[in-house]
């Protein structure tokens, strides 16, 4: 992949529908090789690679980051949690996973409660179903759970007056994030990696048809 040529927005979509239940690189790997990109097309390409390739590593260490910066304000540790978990139903793949186990779970307690769980009906269009379905979690949409969690969330920052703390433990991870991307050299697993990410999607988006 070119990746030069993937826009921000391909990145973000790339992101939010890629599996990220896979467990994060090796630290060995994760701090092996750092070279400086020599042009500008350079390093937006190697910083889009790595942004995609160490992405649990990446959110691993901002999550440890702002761990740290919560530690005189546990209050903003449960505000935090449930932002992470807002921005993670995010994820088609987060969610859809999220969903199956919490309905697996209450059809060990009540198989009747879990049947008005399921999601509605995928709509078919001319004889095919639709190839752009709706996330449910619980029988609700997304967004409802999303709504929720952010604006829960939302109250305890405002409560724990912990936002300027986070902010600045925020700013911090991503700063670490973006340096590492960028001064990090993109190896042959990570091009391998991503040429199998491709055909994942490609025979995804096929078997839907």
């Amino acid at each position: 992949m070119d990746w030069g040529n993937v826009t921000a927005e391909d990145l973000i979509d790339a992101l939010r529908e890629v599996d990220w239940s896979s467990p994060p690189r090796p630290l060995s790997e994760f701090f092996s090789r750092f070279t400086v990109p020599r042009s500008y097309a350079k390093w937006n390409s190697r910083l889009k690679c790595n942004l995609y390739y160490y992405r649990t590593n990446y959110f691993i260490m901002i999550t440890f980051i702002l761990g740290l910066g919560f530690l005189r304000r546990p209050l903003s540790l449960v505000a935090a949690f449930l932002t992470a978990l807002s921005i993670a139903f995010l994820n088609d793949s987060f969610a859809g996973t999220f969903n199956e186990k919490v309905t697996r779970t209450v059809r060990q307690f009540s198989p009747h409660l879990a049947a008005k769980m399921r999601p509605p009906l995928t709509p078919v269009i001319r004889g095919r179903p639709s190839a752009k379905r709706a996330i449910y979690i619980c029988g609700q949409p997304r967004w409802v759970f999303v709504f929720i969690f952010s604006a829960g969330s939302f109250v305890l920052w405002f409560i724990s007056s912990g936002l300027l703390t986070v902010l600045w433990a925020l700013a911090i991870g991503l700063l670490a994030t973006i340096l590492h991307a960028s001064l990090r050299t993109p190896n042959l697993k990570a091009r391998l990696n991503t040429f199998r990410e491709e055909f994942r999607s490609v025979w995804r988006n096929y078997s839907e048809l």
